[in-house]
């Protein structure tokens, strides 16, 4: 550009514009004479006092936003900048124009045309709270450029205040504790809605709010952003009206996913696995819990744990590869190997003193009985009523993370050990998994395993399979078992009889309840 222009598009930081309106006269003129002259899209993002915060030079077709400064930006808050920027054809406002308004959580977004030098006609639109039509933002039909007349101060307001309220309204959460989950999978619509509720109870097991849900049935996952940049939005405007400050996705995403959708939303990117794991990490209590968890999460991490390319690698030799030493990336990825090593040879120490307590127990002659089971299907309540104990049982996910043993002795002068174990959950991450084998070797010595069932809960059967298929995986499918089915007294009468005809060997009963455990004695002192 010529310097006389550059001179004159400087001159726009010193213009004030109307608080309360959008634009005079004499500035849209201005604006439409420039934008004529230097044959570009002019854009100027300006505050909520009418100062001109930045001006932006795009071509003849387009204009791009840099990344703005994060003031102000709580999860249910707009930024306190509105755009107003020129078109040089007759085009009303372009589904980009309306990405970076919900991308960038702008104020509003107002599209002048120019023709000749002349400023023709005039577009606003801007976003909305939750409303009943399930609308993201209010596109107002164009207008000749003098006839603008709307009193944007006032509109601004009477949103900042409807989303204030609406998140006033809500649960007496911060918005830090607010999550969306989010499914997008190959899978049908009915599948995806009962899965979002099991990370609905994964969410609040890890003290967060699900604030909403959002579904996509898609045929093929988008590699950049898991969904195409129009659900994005969409997604963007949910998180924005529902006030949440987190997006929890039901599917594992790849690091770019993560890093992309981070970047867009401007919030905190969780998949499932990091949920769980953050969960393991709160529940871990003993020494060896810790650890598992630790490299579990280390071993998540790891491969996070990326630079710009491998042309940067400081540490692959030869032409290119001398100079300063390492990279921050690569001593943290060294230390993070370094660790993960040591936390190896840690949990082989605890797997081999737990051998011996096996070992022990097995000259003692007592049979071992071993609880399995999906997560919060009742396992610690069996343990603590049949061994009057006070393992903690909490109806949340993952309230048990270390094996517990008691020994239990019944009236025919029999003993046994009964053993608590960690729950199960579909698409357990094969990093915890792994982790988790020395805990899950506690099953190995096991005489019996005693699978108890949530009998009402509507996914029981796909629950009970899990359990059994992640049994066979570690090739325990082979060990005598059988199937209580819990909660009992939760069912009514058809749903009973459902229940014997799906599970013929069943074996009812309700944990809390020591009279209904008898069947389920018997049925474990026949077996051994």
């Amino acid at each position: 550009m010529k310097p006389s222009q550059i001179k004159r598009l400087s001159r726009l930081y010193q213009r004030q514009f109307p608080a309360h309106g959008n634009y005079t006269n004499e500035q849209a003129r201005e604006l439409a004479e420039l934008s004529a002259d230097t044959g570009r899209q002019l854009a100027l993002l300006i505050d909520r006092q009418g100062k001109v915060a930045m001006v932006l030079v795009g071509d003849n077709r387009s204009i791009y936003i840099p990344e703005l400064p994060r003031a102000r930006m709580a999860s249910g808050r707009l930024r306190g900048l509105r755009l107003l920027h020129t078109h040089l054809t007759d085009e009303a406002l372009s589904q980009e124009d309306l990405m970076d308004m919900v991308f960038l959580r702008l104020d509003s977004v107002t599209a002048l045309n120019v023709a000749e030098g002349f400023p023709q006609s005039a577009q606003l639109a801007h976003l909305l709270p939750p409303n009943q039509e399930d609308k993201s933002f209010e596109v107002f039909p164009p207008v000749r450029w003098d006839r603008m007349d709307l009193d944007l101060a006032a509109i601004i307001e009477a949103l900042e205040d409807e989303f204030s309220r609406q998140a006033d309204g809500r649960e007496l959460q911060s918005d830090e504790n607010r999550a969306l989950l989010v499914s997008v999978d190959i899978t049908p619509r009915p599948v995806q809605e009962l899965s979002l509720e099991e990370l609905a109870e994964l969410a609040d097991t890890a003290g967060l709010v699900a604030a909403g849900t959002m579904i996509q049935r898609v045929r093929k996952k988008n590699p950049k952003f898991i969904m195409g940049k129009g659900k994005l939005a969409e997604l963007e405007v949910k998180a924005l009206q529902a006030n949440a400050s987190i997006i929890i996705f039901d599917q594992e995403l790849s690091p770019t996913q993560i890093r992309n959708i981070a970047k867009i939303t401007e919030r905190k990117i969780l998949d499932r696995t990091q949920l769980i794991l953050d969960i393991f990490a709160q529940h871990a209590t003993s020494a060896s819990g810790k650890l598992q968890v630790e490299m579990a999460q280390l071993k998540y991490t790891l491969p996070r744990l990326v630079g710009k390319n491998r042309a940067m690698s400081r540490l692959m030799g030869g032409i290119g590869g001398r100079g300063p030493g390492e990279t921050k990336l690569e001593i943290d990825r060294r230390r993070a190997n370094d660790r993960l090593s040591r936390l190896k040879k840690e949990l082989k120490q605890v797997s081999k003193r737990r051998t011996q307590t096996r070992e022990r127990r097995a000259k003692a002659g007592l049979p071992i009985v071993s609880l399995v089971g999906y997560t919060n299907a009742g396992k610690s309540t069996l343990l603590n009523t049949l061994t009057q104990s006070k393992v903690i049982a909490e109806d949340k996910l993952f309230a048990t993370l270390d094996p517990t043993s008691r020994r239990i002795r019944f009236p025919q002068e029999r003993e046994i050990v009964l053993t608590d174990t960690v729950g199960f959950i579909r698409r357990l991450p094969p990093d915890l998994k792994e982790a988790f084998r020395a805990t899950l070797e506690e099953l190995d010595s096991a005489d019996l395993l005693v699978l108890v069932c949530d009998a009402s809960h509507p996914e029981v059967e796909e629950q009970v399979e899990a359990v059994r298929s992640i049994l066979a995986e570690m090739d325990l499918d082979e060990i005598p078992s059988i199937l209580v089915l819990n909660k009992w007294d939760r069912l009514d009468a058809e749903t009973r009889e459902t229940m014997h005809n799906v599970f013929p060997d069943g074996i009812p009963a309700t944990a809390i309840k020591r009279a209904t455990l008898t069947p389920v004695v018997e049925a474990i002192l026949n077996k051994i």
